[in-house]
């Protein structure tokens, strides 16, 4: 074999077909998503029924993601379960499109994002098996890549389409397609593991049996979380920072704007930090992600008053969630058994789901009790707590067990 080809052997069939699902579907999606605060105004509600929605949406699809992650184990075959949470959520977008009633957007919103729980563990198992143990932060960096560009693409498109004339519940029955397509991808374009053997244990049984390493692992994983808030904070951080003298309609507008490089840095540091994770101890690059995390809260607890600072703190946010979320994963596939990864990709997403309820519940409370400087110190601390608690961990790799 080539050096060429060894080192582009990880880009196969499978990490492909993975990588252009998540890209469709994300387009699909973050349009939806664009959309619903306007198609909830013209039913009459807003607010308080876009918090329910998001809220229960939320917290079914994290229940999923630990349902399907025991689920996916006691397959033999991977796939299916894969495919059919994106051909569910083509069907969800239906729904939505076709609402009258805000329940409506409810029950489709819910379906769609308990399909994709369901799908997420195994979706992650079969790209962990597509490659080797020393591809892992490649492949998962790619997948987070085209993700992410989908969530670049996706208003900038709603943008211009619905300048062009485009009604919003047309655009959202054209969302469907891109859906269907992600299915599409991962049916023609993902193989299975060869007569993989399922793991059928009780779902309890199936995360105790989980290594103690990563277990470990994860408290830290969980304390850095407690100090992620939601970045949508860092939108209304820079829109109240900048509206005192420039008006509040450009301050949102460059809120907006800050944001999209947020989101285009997110995808363009995913895949180097892969790479890096392929050549260098994964601990040590997340506990660098981390850090910079922690960094970027102590910039906006100081006070990132002018557009440069915040120009550099959305960068920065940008960058360290690309390398939290590819590192996550990469290190969860090194140190989880193969039969054994959709249980541990099951509980990191249950860890991170609890995290960003507990984050964002506190910055937010903080904030409206202390002011934003409070909340984003305490958020700094927590997530400073947790990249030296993984700079410090030792793993011990198990991914490549039975």
């Amino acid at each position: 074999m080539t050096a060429r080809r060894k080192r582009t052997a990880w880009l196969n069939s499978t990490v492909l077909g993975i990588g252009l699902a998540s890209l469709l579907s994300d387009l699909s999606h973050e349009t939806v998503t664009s959309l619903l605060p306007g198609l909830l105004a013209s039913l009459g509600v807003a607010a308080a029924a876009l918090g329910a929605i998001e809220g229960v949406a939320d917290g079914l699809s994290s229940i999923a993601k630990l349902y399907g992650g025991w689920w996916t184990d006691r397959l033999r075959r991977r796939k299916p379960l894969c495919a059919s949470g994106y051909g569910v959520m083509a069907a969800a977008t239906l729904v939505i499109a076709t609402a009258g009633h805000w329940t409506a957007v409810l029950g489709g919103r819910t379906l769609s994002w308990v399909a994709r729980g369901l799908r997420t563990p195994p979706r992650k198992a079969l790209l962990a098996e597509a490659v080797t143990a020393d591809s892992f932060g490649r492949a998962f960096g790619f997948e987070r890549t085209m993700d992410t560009l989908g969530a670049v693409l996706a208003p900038l498109a709603t943008l211009l389409l619905l300048k062009a004339g485009l009604a919003p519940r047309h655009l959202m029955l054209w969302a469907v397609i891109p859906a269907l397509l992600a299915m599409l991808a991962i049916t023609l374009l993902v193989r299975e593991t060869p007569a993989r053997q399922p793991h059928p244990r009780s779902l309890l049984d199936s995360y105790r049996d989980l290594p103690p390493a990563y277990l470990r692992l994860l408290r830290w994983i969980g304390l850095f979380g407690a100090g992620d808030f939601a970045h949508s904070l860092m939108i209304l951080y820079a829109t109240s920072v900048l509206a005192s003298r420039r008006g509040l309609a450009e301050a949102a507008s460059l809120a907006v704007a800050l944001y999209a490089l947020h989101n285009i840095c997110y995808a363009a540091s995913s895949y180097p930090a892969g790479w890096l994770a392929d050549h260098f101890p994964k601990h040590k690059l997340l506990s660098a992600g981390y850090a910079l995390g922690a960094l970027v809260a102590l910039l906006l607890a100081r006070g990132a008053g002018s557009l440069p600072s915040l120009g550099l703190a959305f960068a920065l946010g940008g960058v360290y969630v690309g390398v939290e979320e590819t590192l996550e994963d990469s290190l969860a596939a090194e140190l989880v058994p193969a039969r054994r990864r959709g249980a541990g990709f099951g509980l990191l997403a249950i860890v991170n789901g609890a995290g960003d309820f507990v984050s964002s519940l506190m910055t937010g409370w903080l904030w409206s009790a202390a002011g934003p400087a409070v909340a984003f110190a305490a958020a700094a601390l927590l997530m400073a707590s947790g990249a030296v608690g993984v700079g410090l961990f030792r793993p011990l790799k198990t991914g490549s067990e039975g």
